[in-house]
């Protein structure tokens, strides 16, 4: 069995890091791997806990803080050789045999294989499984809610049906705190895109790899628990976040139809500011900015 490349990149990450370091011999059980960390230019203890607690870690110290994609790639330049690499948060906590569920799973047209995410303190899994971005799916979110609009796949890229989640589901991307990439589909890929900071990153590498025919798939016998969740509450965040949304569907659209996406999640975050939300009070007025989606968005 070839060597399975764990890949994490950290940004101020001492005080998650030790949970995921602990986790990390149960979750990988089964496999042979090897543990590579990109950080990008971290001013808190986060190499020192790497070097402390897990002395056989590659670190790569990137010198900047160079963005999600970009530490993931200088994580992966500097993997050595490997098969499947696995693509982890570090404040996410593997269960038993997660990564070997995973692993397993890939192939068969499969090329991208995701657990089930749950929160920390929930028992009911994180639907982290969506479709791709269109004009009627960001208008059933305006309207009416991504929760109940996921209802009717038409009209929300969020997969809220249960059953999704408790057989093997495929789709168009899915949440990428933690993401198995087979070998085969990351050479057909390359590298990840770095001019998406932050967000929407994910979303890029699944569509892309769908486009070659490599699918994302939903294994729900792997188990994991994601701490996160900064997006839901930082308007810094959530309007990188939206940006991003909106520059990843005009790379695979034409002019109008950017526009008119653009339009319909500009009315969303309008909507819910109009009932107090910051964080979307912060995204629509970015989003309203002339020219706001020319220039790379970053910290």
């Amino acid at each position: 069995m070839s060597t399975v490349a764990v890949i994490v990149v950290t940004w101020n990450s001492a005080a998650v890091l030790p949970g995921f370091l602990a986790a990390l011999p149960d979750g990988m059980a089964g496999l042979d791997w090897r543990l590579v960390v990109a950080d990008n230019d971290s001013a808190d203890d986060t190499v020192d806990v790497l070097r402390t607690l897990a002395p056989d870690t590659t670190i790569v110290q990137t010198g900047r803080n160079a963005g999600y994609a970009a530490g993931i790639n200088a994580a992966l330049g500097a993997a050595g050789d490997h098969g499947v690499a696995l693509i982890c948060n570090p404040d996410v906590r593997m269960r038993q045999g997660c990564a070997k569920r995973l692993v397993d799973s890939l192939g068969g047209g499969v090329g991208i294989a995701v657990p089930l995410l749950y929160e920390e303190g929930h028992d009911v899994p994180h639907r982290s499984l969506r479709r791709e971005s269109t004009v009627l799916r960001a208008l059933g979110e305006a309207v009416i809610g991504n929760t109940r609009a996921g209802r009717f796949p038409a009209l929300s890229e969020l997969v809220t049906d249960p059953a999704a989640y408790e057989r093997p589901t495929r789709a168009d991307w899915a949440t990428g705190a933690l993401m198995a990439i087979s070998g085969e589909c990351a050479a057909a890929c390359g590298p990840w895109d770095e001019s998406f900071f932050l967000y929407s990153e994910e979303t890029e590498f699944c569509l892309r790899a769908g486009d070659l025919g490599y699918a994302t798939q939903l294994e729900p016998s792997a188990e994991a628990v994601h701490l996160g969740g900064d997006s839901q509450v930082s308007p810094r965040l959530w309007t990188l976040l939206t940006l991003n949304r909106v520059r990843l569907y005009g790379r695979r659209h034409g002019r109008l139809s950017t526009a008119a996406f653009r339009a319909a999640v500009l009315l969303r975050e309008t909507s819910r500011a109009a009932l107090g939300r910051e964080a979307s009070r912060a995204a629509a007025a970015a989003l309203a900015r002339p020219g706001a989606l020319r220039k790379r968005p970053g910290p």
